[in-house]
């Protein structure tokens, strides 16, 4: 159950991967036979899918890592510098376009170019909030369960 407070009221345990004695709870040791809680601190819980079709091959107390989906884009190149001395010159949505970045570059029959190369920047913070971390919106909260 999620619990507003730091401490759990009289009777209850967090699940923070803490052992428990299986004998004064016999209950808990029936779902959590080898006697140690689920850690769920800094955890999302998902609902099973149960065969809905969602979240397919998962066992219930299964773990999965995080992931983010896939971001995309396209880069073309310009058969003339463009001008600008290196300011930019076109930023739409998380590209940035400059040019006469004076870096090298390939060009597309794998040979070497000279400095004054165009640049295009992928930088998705300036479309979406972003962090150390891929996460929804959410509220921390401990999660407790009834020792019996």
């Amino acid at each position: 159950m999620p619990w507003p407070l730091p401490t759990p009221p009289e009777g209850w345990l967090k699940y923070n991967g803490a052992a428990f004695d299986k004998l004064k709870f016999p209950k808990l040791g029936a779902i959590y036979p080898g006697g140690v809680l689920p850690d769920l601190r800094g955890e999302f819980i998902r609902g099973w899918d149960d065969g809905r079709g969602v979240d397919t091959a998962r066992d219930l107390l299964s773990l999965q890592s995080f992931a983010i989906q896939n971001i995309t884009g396209r880069l073309r190149s310009r058969s003339a510098p463009l001008s600008g001395g290196g300011a930019i010159v076109e930023a739409t949505g998380a590209f940035i376009l400059s040019s006469n970045t004076g870096g090298n570059y390939v060009n597309l029959s794998g040979t070497n170019g000279s400095a004054n190369a165009d640049e295009t920047i992928f930088d998705a913070s300036r479309m979406v909030s972003t962090a150390l971390e891929t996460r929804p919106r959410n509220l921390s909260l401990n999660y407790i369960v009834r020792a019996s």
